[in-house]
C-alpha cells in the first residue's frame, strides 16, 4: 500500500512538471513547501505519530521535501532559459550593433593636465583659492593701487559686496604666501575672468596656469631655466623661446615669453605665450602687513612668478582660430580630440 506521503510526492512531481509559467511554479512553491503547505501539514503530523513510527516517517518527509525543492529549481532554471531562449530568437544577429562613441576630454583640459604634468615633474605643488575675491588680494597686494594706470586694464566683475571675480589666479599666490612661509614652489591653475569685448582671440572668462617660486637666492637665471624647460616640453626640443622686457606691477623686472617651433601649423614666427618676473619687493611687504610678521623679508627671499594662459597655449597648439569654439558644446569640433 502506498504511504500518503508517497503519494503526496507523486501528484506534486506531476504539478511542478507541468507548471509553464513562474506565476504558476511559485503557487505551486506555496501550495507545498509554504508555511501551510502539504509538506508543513505533515510536519504537524509527526508530534501526534507513535513513537515507533516516526522515525520512518519522518526520513520518508526529509525525501519528499528535498525532492520537491529539488524539483521546483529545476523547474525555475527551465521557465528562465526558455525565456531567454524566446528574447533572442527575436534578434536578428545580421543587423549590425549599436555603436557607442568614444567620449574624450576636453581639449582645455587636455592642455591643462599636460601643462601641469610638467610643472609637477619640476617639483611645484598644486595651490588652489576662491574665483571670487578681495580687491586687496586681486589688485592691491599685487602692488596694483587704485589709481594704477594698469589697473584700469583689469578692473572686472563686481559683486554688490563689494568682492571681485579674480582677474588672474595671482591671486592664490598671495594666499598661499599668507598661509605659509617661504620656500614656496607652486602652481595655481584655474579659471580668471575680465571684461573682454568677446571675439576670435578674447573672452570674458579664460584659463591660467600661474607659478611662484620663492626661496633664498632665486635669481632670472632661474625663471629662464624653469621656463625654458616648460616651453621645449610642450612645443618641443626645437622651439626658439626669448625673453623680452616688458612691465608687470608685481615683478620687477618683467619679461614676455615669445616661442618659435617649425612643429607649429602657424609656421616660423613668433609668438607670444607667457609673462614673467621676479617678484617685487612690495609683494612681500604686502604680504607680511597681511601676516603680521617678517617672514618674506625682501632682503633675504627672492622669488619668481609667471602666468600661462591655456586658451592660447591650446589654440597655437591645436591649430585653433576662434578661442569661442571651446564654450560652444560643438560635438563636430570636440570629436577631433578625441
Amino acid at each position: 500500500m502506498i504511504h500518503p506521503l508517497e503519494q503526496l510526492r507523486g501528484d506534486a512531481l506531476a504539478q511542478i512538471a507541468s507548471v509553464e509559467n513562474e506565476r504558476d511554479l511559485e503557487s505551486a512553491r506555496v501550495r507545498f513547501l509554504g508555511r501551510n503547505g502539504s509538506v508543513s501539514e505533515w510536519s504537524e503530523k509527526m508530534k501526534s505519530l507513535p513513537k515507533e513510527e516516526k522515525p520512518a516517517i519522518g526520513k520518508l518527509l526529509n525525501e519528499v521535501r528535498r525532492a520537491l525543492a529539488s524539483a521546483l529549481e529545476e523547474r525555475a532554471e527551465n521557465l528562465r532559459a526558455k525565456k531567454e531562449s524566446a528574447a533572442l530568437a527575436e534578434i536578428d544577429v545580421s543587423l549590425p550593433g549599436t555603436p557607442h562613441e568614444r567620449g574624450t576630454l576636453h581639449p582645455l583640459t587636455q592642455m591643462l593636465d599636460r601643462s601641469i604634468n610638467i610643472f609637477r615633474r619640476m617639483g611645484f605643488a598644486l595651490a588652489q583659492g576662491p574665483d571670487v575675491e578681495t580687491e586687496w588680494h586681486c589688485f592691491d597686494a599685487l602692488n596694483t593701487p587704485a589709481d594704477h594706470p594698469a589697473r584700469n586694464e583689469q578692473d572686472t566683475f563686481y559683486l554688490p559686496d563689494g568682492r571681485v571675480l579674480r582677474t588672474h589666479t595671482s591671486t592664490v599666490q598671495i594666499r598661499t604666501m599668507e598661509s605659509q612661509p617661504p620656500p614656496v614652489r607652486i602652481i595655481a591653475p584655474g579659471a580668471a575672468f575680465r571684461r573682454d569685448e568677446v571675439d576670435a582671440t578674447h573672452s570674458a572668462q579664460f584659463h591660467q596656469i600661474e607659478g611662484l617660486y620663492v626661496d633664498e637666492n632665486v635669481s632670472v637665471a632661474d625663471l629662464k631655466g624653469a621656463l625654458e624647460f616648460f616651453l621645449h616640453e610642450l612645443f618641443g626640443a626645437d622651439a626658439a623661446v626669448r625673453f623680452r622686457p616688458h612691465y608687470f606691477p608685481f615683478t620687477e623686472p618683467s619679461f614676455e615669453i615669445d616661442v618659435k617651433s617649425a612643429a607649429l601649423k602657424s609656421g616660423e614666427k613668433w609668438i607670444e605665450v607667457c609673462g614673467c618676473g621676479m617678484v617685487h619687493p612690495a609683494v612681500f611687504e604686502a604680504v607680511n602687513q597681511s601676516r603680521g610678521d617678517d617672514a618674506y623679508d625682501p632682503e633675504k627671499w627672492t622669488g619668481y612668478a609667471f602666468g600661462l594662459g591655456m586658451d592660447r597655449l591650446a589654440m597655437i597648439l591645436f591649430d585653433i582660430p576662434d578661442i569661442r569654439f571651446f564654450a560652444q558644446n560643438d560635438l563636430r569640433f570636440l570629436r577631433q580630440f578625441a
